[in-house]
């Protein structure tokens, strides 16, 4: 890798604070994306070693649709401005049958949060709205900060961001350094919580979507043990219609963190 390289994904990871020479390229992680024939990247920062590994960094500094892993960013928003009261808050289903799991009921932030329910989302989007949801892009600077559509634009390629930037992002979000109240950070990492046994707690979000032909999946997020986490960001792309992302991105990220050494409680 040429020395040039090194100093962009720096640049890019200004978040990480880490140095080129603390970057190792994990050519070994290739072999879990050749499983599922597909193309991309992942991400680890173990921030208690200051130790960061990356599979592929062309991909790691290219931008894509955030797709549902914007609902961390959105969530903080709408718990910031009070468009959404607290992680209870109900917002009444419409009505419309969209045939996804939980998503055709009232749900609360937490519950929307945890289905990945997109229209919830899109009315506390709507609610926010086109200047106040920019300012906060602005602040945080948050990707290529582009709206198009309100309710719409963290879906349509609009906005987009890389995966160095999303890690970044929840690297802030973890150690309250983004400017959203602690309160508010706070809930958002507790809605993040995935599993959590006496070893490891395992907090992320999930994306899925669409550029063209392609199926951009993300997972999005940190592991804990002994209260030292690190960071991660999974960003994979298929072409194939037939494409299981769900069942690929869960097993990309857990095969990848068991080989690095994760989930003994000894890190």
């Amino acid at each position: 890798m040429k020395r040039f390289g090194w100093m962009l994904l720096a640049i890019g990871i200004a978040f990480t604070a880490c140095a080129p020479n603390n970057v190792k390229e994990e050519k070994s992680w290739e072999k879990y994306f050749t499983r599922f024939k597909v193309e991309g990247t992942f991400m680890l920062f173990n921030n208690a070693q200051g130790e960061f590994k990356v599979y592929n960094l062309e991909r790691a500094k290219e931008r894509f649709t955030p797709a549902s892993t914007f609902k961390i960013f959105n969530s903080l928003v709408g718990l910031q401005t009070g468009v959404i009261g607290d992680t209870g808050m109900v917002i009444p289903w419409d009505g419309v049958v969209r045939n996804m799991p939980g998503w055709d009921q009232d749900q609360s932030m937490a519950q929307a949060f945890k289905v990945s329910d997109v229209p919830y989302f899109q009315e506390v989007a709507r609610r926010v709205g086109k200047q106040n949801m920019q300012l906060w892009l602005d602040s945080v600077k948050y990707g290529n900060m582009k709206i198009s559509k309100i309710d719409t634009f963290w879906l349509d390629n609009s906005l987009q961001i890389s995966p160095d930037e999303e890690l970044g992002f929840v690297k802030k979000l973890y150690f309250d350094q983004l400017p959203f109240a602690k309160t508010n950070m706070k809930s958002v990492r507790e809605v993040m919580l995935v599993e959590k046994t006496p070893q490891y707690e395992l907090s992320y979000k999930t994306g899925w979507g669409r550029s063209g032909a392609k199926n951009i999946g993300w997972i999005v997020g940190w592991i804990e043990e002994n209260r030292h986490p690190s960071f991660f960001v999974l960003n994979i792309e298929s072409e194939d219609p037939k494409f299981d992302m769900v069942a690929a991105r869960k097993a990309i990220l857990h095969d990848i963190l068991t080989e690095a050494g994760y989930f003994k409680g000894e890190m």
